[in-house]
């Protein structure tokens, strides 16, 4: 039997959170693999943490973990976390909004579980999956730093940012990780480009964007410090 870990950073998502707990509790995953569901709540200001609590009584589940960070570190920090509680063979981590459909775990698994992949990425920009439309200049943003991601690494990726990235635990937790805010995708990108005879995959999927009226909370400013962190990360050998 294998096992996912399934790793939900949070902060202040008290509207979302028990949604996308349900979702992930409710999917069905490939037989022979079961799932461990890890929330890190990153010191929320609102009611986050106690809905949660509340929601781990309610049902009682013994694969559900629930983790309080002291001061808010980023969601850099909380995935770490989650990376050094998991017990899982695989790991992936699963934004606490409402933008990634937990359904499609199983798309994920299939080239690792077939024996083709280490690691495999989600992209939101191959396939014919639903794309919710949003921002152009998002898009644009996204694109501009896959393509930079990809001349360092040399690889083709499509969506280096992408929140769904499927590991196996062993690479993951081989790898340091200090990278506490947004700066963890490209970072994770660049070093697992390096590592020799390593399988990457990607594949399509759906996409429900939100506004930052709905809770969106990447900007500008987390543009600038990928661009920085894929600069750092991929000249340092």
């Amino acid at each position: 039997m294998k096992k996912l870990s399934v790793i939900i950073p949070a902060y202040n998502e008290e509207r979302t959170i028990i949604k996308i707990l349900d979702k992930v509790r409710n999917v069905r995953l490939i037989e022979g693999v079961v799932k461990e569901i890890i929330i890190i709540d990153d010191c929320s200001t609102d009611n986050t943490r106690f809905v949660v609590q509340e929601y781990i009584e309610s049902i009682n589940n013994e694969q559900l973990f629930f983790f309080c960070q002291d001061n808010n570190q980023g969601k850099g920090a909380a995935i770490h976390k989650g990376i050094n509680e998991s017990t899982g063979d695989f790991v992936i981590v699963q934004d606490a909004d409402l933008e990634y459909d937990p359904m499609e775990y199983n798309e994920l698994l299939k080239p690792v579980l077939k024996g083709f992949a280490d690691v495999v990425y989600g992209s939101r920009f191959m396939g014919s999956k639903p794309h919710r439309i949003l921002f152009f200049w998002h898009t644009i943003g996204n694109k501009f730093l896959t393509f930079l991601s990809n001349m360092f690494t040399n690889l083709n990726l499509t969506d280096m940012e992408t929140c769904y990235k499927l590991f196996d635990s062993r690479i993951i937790k081989s790898i340091t990780l200090n990278e506490k805010r947004f700066g963890f995708e490209p970072k994770i990108t660049a070093k697992i480009s390096k590592i020799p005879k390593i399988r990457i995959y990607e594949v399509g999927i759906s996409y429900y964007g939100r506004t930052y009226d709905e809770g969106k909370k990447i900007n500008w400013k987390d543009g600038v410090k990928a661009i920085y962190c894929i600069l750092k990360y991929n000249l340092i050998r």
